[in-house]
């Protein structure tokens, strides 16, 4: 456990903000006051066999490093991946689904496409996550405009409840057909399943996601009641520790949207958290970035196994309903990243005198070899070993590194097989994944119309700001960004994060737009906006809502979002500009209106700016020897503690700190923002 920013003799205050973000190696811990904008960082090692104890150990040691008590909390936010790990590990609720007779292979069919990196020749289709099995039919049928074709039979759900008993099911699915655009039979069917079903968690798609494509709104249903009964139950016991702990700030909990929502919301939609982790990390970034005066970023956060990859523009983070997580499509809104297998423990290996790095990784167990804990294969951490980029100890100095370990597994896995010398074989892992990080960077900004050397790259993430520099120079920007802790920034990001939900709805027939439906549509989804802001006692000052048409040519199958516009002309001329921008050409199609969707949200808190004041001159903490590409060369060594507001370092050099450790190469200069960012730039050749 470490800390930094620590204060004890500091006073306690009652606007205090807490934020825990668990992931799978560590429980990353920031304290917040709102009034002086001083945070206080902690991590501590997570609990995979309960979570929640690794939260309440977090709250402890920052409240204590703050000489805070429990009830100067004012809010607590919390990102959790347990939703996403029982989607990824297939351990959630054994769940059934309930559709309408003759559909009960909808997920069994599914789609025709493949994923991208699939081979046509052998692809099997993974198996459904609620088999054929455990699909019940109940008798109804509602037409694509909404109209009732055949009432709904509810002696047919009294036997599918029956069923469903039979099968010990702990969560239920109700997906019918077309109920985006009727969902009485839906919500009745809940009803009459809930009462003869007392225990078991039911949801239905009308709920989770009330908009076309039967394969997918099939789906989301299925996963958010897989994950629900767990998700449920590990809120539950958070908000008890919480209360017994004497915290009395509500409980609010990140979602894959970028925005948080209150405890009530999650547990009915708990599949809204699926890709929480990541999207805190995008908001912390945006966050820091504006302090910086930066509105246009391009964030990397470079962990252990993954890389996410995201583009702010114009402060604006982008949303898709196009998601995945793991095998399944999952079409709630969230925020617009790809993710691929480049981390500090992906391994690296030769097969057939072809070196390859990643996508599996050495994990936290047993890890790179230079963690000294039985690793023996070659990773991109060891890589950074062997060229010196890494201190000697990390964390704070608790974590000592195994340089000879490091130069055992690079020797024996790639440079003897090569023919190569250790530090060209290391440079060659980096040089690989850098590339692979560069290609999903081209993916979210060059094949989405936008030209990454107009951005600033952000890189975060423990292994982030040891390859900013190179990736910079691989996309030609000349601008990158570290934040003051990039190891803990989604824990920052909650803080940064408003409150935040969207509401949904097909049109019962996609064509061109027409302005009095859209109005009655999006009129009725703001009242559900303001029931949602009631539940989480917003004041009526501080609610924001903004309407988004979601259009596509006659024929295509995926739409575009737009903003909302008061003609027909005007909302599609905004959709031409977009599909001009990402596909780079326009069509003579009819434009077709398929959603509309309300977003609905308001700001948290505002954090007074924290302002580092300048100070003496930048003095080295040692120096240490790395290998360039042009030879061996000692370098400085700084501690970022030790930093004064303007303060300038000049390349090559290494920053070190408890989270991570940041690399300026040569020809690059950093300068020391006021908000304790360090912002590097190079000099124009």
């Amino acid at each position: 456990m470490s800390f930094d920013g620590v204060d004890p003799a500091r006073g306690a205050t009652p606007a205090l903000t807490l934020a825990v973000d668990i992931g799978g190696t560590f429980t990353d811990v920031a304290l917040a006051d709102i009034a002086t904008g001083q945070v206080w960082r902690a991590k501590t090692p997570s609990r995979p066999d309960d979570p929640s104890e690794a939260f309440l150990t977090g709250l402890r040691l920052a409240l204590r490093a703050a000489g805070a008590a429990p009830g100067d909390l004012r809010q607590v936010l919390h990102g959790t991946t347990v939703a996403t790990n029982m989607i990824l590990e297939g351990k959630g609720a054994r769940a059934a689904l309930v559709t309408t007779r003759g559909f009960r292979h909808v997920l069994g069919v599914g789609r025709q496409d493949i994923p991208r990196a699939a081979n046509l020749y052998n692809w099997i289709k993974p198996e459904r996550p609620v088999p054929a099995s455990r699909i019940v039919e109940v008798a109804e049928r509602v037409l694509p405009g909404g109209v009732v074709a055949q009432p709904l039979d509810e002696d047919s759900v009294a036997a599918a409840a029956e069923a469903l008993r039979e099968m010990e099911v702990d969560a239920v699915a109700i997906c019918l057909l077309h109920a985006f655009a009727n969902p009485d039979h839906e919500r009745r069917t809940a009803e009459i399943l809930r009462a003869a079903l007392p225990g078991v968690a039911v949801t239905a798609s009308s709920d989770v996601l009330p908009v076309v494509r039967e394969y997918e709104r099939t789906l989301a249903s299925v996963l958010n009641a897989i994950v629900m009964p767990g998700v449920t139950k590990y809120v539950g016991r958070i908000e008890d520790k919480l209360t017994a702990e004497g915290v009395p700030a509500p409980l609010l909990l990140m979602q894959s949207n970028g925005g948080v929502a209150g405890a009530g919301k999650i547990r009915s939609a708990p599949a809204l958290t699926a890709l929480s982790g990541p999207a805190a990390g995008v908001v912390g970034a945006r966050s820091v970035a504006a302090t910086c005066g930066i509105d246009d970023i391009l964030t990397v956060d470079i962990g252990g196994t993954s890389a996410d990859i995201c583009l702010v523009s114009g402060g604006e983070i982008g949303l898709t309903q196009q998601g995945q997580v793991g095998d399944w499509p999952l079409p709630l809104p969230m925020v617009d990243m790809v993710t691929i297998g480049a981390g500090g423990g992906s391994i690296a290996r030769v097969a057939d005198g072809v070196l390859t790095v990643g996508p599996e990784s050495a994990g936290a167990t047993p890890g790179p070899a230079a963690y000294g804990r039985g690793g023996t294969e070659a990773t991109v951490t060891d890589a950074h070993v062997v060229l010196g980029h890494l201190p000697a100890r990390l964390l704070g100095g608790d974590m000592a590194l195994d340089v000879v370990a490091a130069r055992r597994a690079l020797e024996d896995g790639v440079a003897r097989p090569l023919g190569i010398a250790v530090e060209d074989a290391a440079r060659g892992i980096l040089a690989i994944a850098d590339n692979k990080m560069v290609g999903a960077l081209r993916v979210v900004s060059v094949e989405r119309g936008f030209d990454p050397r107009d951005f600033t790259l952000l890189p975060f993430g423990g292994a982030g700001p040891l390859h900013g520099c190179a990736l910079a120079d691989l996309i030609g920007t000349r601008r990158v960004l570290i934040v003051p802790a990039p190891g803990i920034l989604c824990a920052d990001g909650l803080m940064a994060a408003d409150l935040k939900s969207e509401f949904s709805r097909a049109r019962p027939r996609a064509g061109v737009a027409d302005m009095a439906e859209a109005e009655r549509l999006c009129a009725e989804l703001e009242a559900d906006a303001a029931a949602w802001f009631d539940a989480e006692d917003v004041a009526e000052a501080d609610r924001q809502t903004s309407r988004v048409a979601l259009l596509r040519y006659a024929g295509q199958g995926n739409e575009l979002a737009v903003p909302w516009a008061d003609t027909v002309e005007a909302l599609e001329a905004g959709f031409v500009a977009a599909h001009r921008a990402l596909y780079g050409f326009e069509l003579s199609a009819p434009i077709e209106l398929v959603t509309l969707r309300v977003e609905a949200r308001a700001t948290m808190q505002a954090f007074a700016p924290a302002v580092l004041a300048p100070g003496d001159p930048p003095v080295p903490v040692d120096h240490v020897p790395i290998a360039l590409p042009s030879g061996r060369e000692t370098v400085p060594l700084f501690d970022r503690s030790t930093l004064s507001g303007g303060a300038i370092i000049e390349g090559p050099a290494i920053v070190s700190q408890l989270d991570t450790t940041t690399l300026i190469a040569p020809g690059w200069t950093g300068t020391v923002q006021t908000s304790g960012a360090l912002l590097l730039t190079k000099a124009d050749t």
